[in-house]
């Protein structure tokens, strides 16, 4: 006979442990990391508004020429037409917006009428590069005339002079500098 003895049942089953203590575990560092996070945060926070007041707004005239610049890719003679409209379409809505008088509703021919009928002094003196501007971009775009390169380049030049005369009058009458 074998003596098994079966184990005292209070001998085999222990009592649970209470959590045991970490040795320095403390907020402090959670604290610190939390402070550097708001800090830097704080930093990007303040130079982006810094540097959003730093970018000024475009002129009439700077933005009128930017997008002139912006529609060089249609300077092809297939788009010739495409940059005909396009061109007409910037100087005229600079035309409206610089002088006050109204350019986009009208046909060129009612328009270039007006201006000869209104005194418009600051006007006056660009007639002449205005009629012939439009007259070529009306010949692009009505009569489907091709223009070669160096005449798209042309009319591009036409209009970028427009403006640049336009503006400097511009700021001759308000006395301020004009950038070039």
């Amino acid at each position: 006979m074998s003596t098994d003895t079966a184990p005292d049942a209070g001998e085999d089953i222990h009592d649970i442990r209470g959590p045991k203590a970490v040795p320095g575990a403390s907020p402090l560092p959670a604290l610190i990391l939390a402070v550097l996070l708001l800090a830097i945060a704080g930093v990007a926070v303040w130079r982006w508004r810094r540097r959003s007041k730093h970018v000024r707004e475009l002129s009439l005239g700077e933005a009128t020429l930017q997008r002139l610049e912006n529609i060089r890719p249609l300077m092809q003679p297939a788009r010739a037409r495409e940059f005909g409209i396009a061109a007409s379409e910037i100087v005229r809505t600079y035309v409206e917006r610089r002088f006050d008088v109204v350019a986009t509703q009208r046909t060129t021919e009612e328009f270039l009428q007006s201006l000869l009928a209104d005194t418009h002094t600051a006007l006056a003196g660009h007639r002449p590069l205005l009629r012939g501007f439009l007259e070529q971009c009306d010949f692009v775009k009505f009569a489907g005339g091709s223009l070669t390169e160096e005449g798209l380049e042309s009319l591009f030049q036409s209009a970028r002079k427009f403006v640049l005369e336009t503006r400097q009058a511009a700021a001759v009458e308000t006395g301020k500098p004009a950038a070039a």
